[in-house]
């Protein structure tokens, strides 16, 4: 289909981006890598009246590493990402999710921003961003600089905090317990397909016990939402494996996951408890080892 008429600007500054989406009222819109964006706007689900093109502004893009975890540009690519060895290293959770997004074509256009930005509830990273505990940092001319942590982000489908005159400049991902390890799993009709579920999992060891475990699932609602120890009341459980199979069980009753042509809400209760119990399981394992390594 043909897209609709748009006016489009490609500003060289942050600051005349931060204008032009100010003077837009509501009406403009942030083009990142596209992926999510343009095919919205040839199904006719988006009809913003300017297109505003950041890829020429300075600064936007680019993985950095300090003593706090990794901070990455909003524009960093998905495969940029996907690639740089400091984000596998100090984040193997990160890592793993965006191994499941799309095919390397999609990542190579589409940015870790504007995808946590999308929002879309079968999406992997605002997942994995809900359990690694993620910030994003706003600009606006209005409001100056303000950050926002992901649990606070995610209202909705393809609905964020973010007000209209907001970009999204970049993504804090603090640095995991050392005690900790990750896994990401999903279920997908064919290998690039959007989740009919997928499990975030983070879980922090202490020996033969389980000292702390933080989910998140994609797919079985309007948005991923951060499911912790407490909230799955799972308090008590010693045995690894008895708690394991009580948050797959406490998982499935809580969610209310949708039903499409491409599975039933009946099976997408049952992939989100066998999916929990698998996430879990491999992410106390791979705690064992220093880093949690994805590739364990």
């Amino acid at each position: 289909m043909k897209l609709p008429p748009f006016a489009y600007r490609a500003p060289e500054s942050l600051e005349e981006g931060l204008e032009l989406l100010a003077a837009g009222e509501g009406e403009a819109r942030i083009l990142a890598g596209g992926q999510s964006l343009i095919p919205m706007l040839a199904l006719r689900l988006a009809r913003p009246s300017l297109l505003i093109e950041l890829r020429r502004v300075p600064g936007l893009a680019g993985v950095h590493e300090d003593g706090s975890g990794l901070r990455i540009g909003a524009l960093t690519t998905e495969l940029v990402a996907e690639r740089d060895p400091r984000v596998r290293a100090a984040s193997p959770l990160l890592f793993e999710a965006l191994e499941f997004v799309g095919h390397p074509a999609i990542r190579s256009r589409g940015t870790v921003g504007g995808s946590l930005c999308h929002a879309d509830p079968a999406a992997e990273l605002p997942a994995a961003a809900l359990v690694l505990g993620a910030e994003l940092t706003a600009r606006s001319l209005a409001r100056g600089t303000r950050t926002i942590p992901a649990r606070d982000f995610f209202l909705g489908p393809y609905t964020t905090a973010l007000e209209f005159d907001e970009v999204v400049t970049e993504v804090r991902v603090p640095a995991p317990p050392s005690s900790q390890g990750s896994c990401y799993l999903e279920v997908s009709r064919r290998p690039g397909d959007f989740a009919m579920v997928g499990v975030a999992a983070a879980v922090v060891r202490g020996g033969d016990r389980v000292l702390d475990l933080r989910l998140a699932l994609s797919g079985v609602g309007d948005r991923p939402r951060l499911l912790t120890r407490d909230e799955l009341e799972l308090e008590g459980q010693d045995s690894p494996e008895v708690l394991f199979g009580q948050a797959g069980r406490s998982v499935a009753a809580r969610i209310r996951p949708p039903e499409d042509l491409h599975a039933s809400a009946a099976y997408r209760r049952h992939l989100s408890r066998v999916l929990t119990e698998r996430a879990l399981r491999t992410a106390f394992e791979r705690a064992a080892l220093q880093g949690g390594a994805a590739s364990a």
